[in-house]
């Protein structure tokens, strides 16, 4: 259990640090708000009414940011693979070239299906 206290006492300074923090910005934040402060901002310019609902986003922008994610936590396996590459051998470098494949695989699909296309 002796190993656990430093652990435990760094989490405890984090709570109480972020609650600190929440008190004194509430303190010594503003306290009141006009109506240009609470108005979202673009660019200087008046924004558009919005719908009730809220605006309705397309799905391709929710494709292309999932793709993104995707494509760029592939990359990230990479790095290891780059570090320790004369470590790892044949095998290896089997294991990578496959990943590699794969990925490219994925890539010329999604190019080929128009999902890289801002249109």
């Amino acid at each position: 259990m002796n190993e656990y206290i430093p652990i435990l006492v760094l989490g405890a300074i984090a709570v109480a640090f972020a609650v600190f923090s929440s008190f004194v910005s509430s303190l010594a934040g503003p306290g009141r708000f006009n109506r240009s402060k609470l108005a979202s901002y673009e660019c200087g310019i008046d924004p558009t009414p919005q719908p009730v609902g809220g605006g309705r986003f397309p799905v391709k922008f929710y494709l292309t940011a999932m793709l993104f994610i995707i494509f760029g936590i592939e990359i990230l396996f990479l790095y290891p693979w780059a570090v320790h590459f004369d470590e790892l051998g044949l095998f290896g470098f089997a294991a990578m070239v496959l990943f590699i494949v794969n990925v490219s695989v994925a890539y010329a699909y999604e190019w080929r299906r128009g999902g890289l296309s801002w249109d």
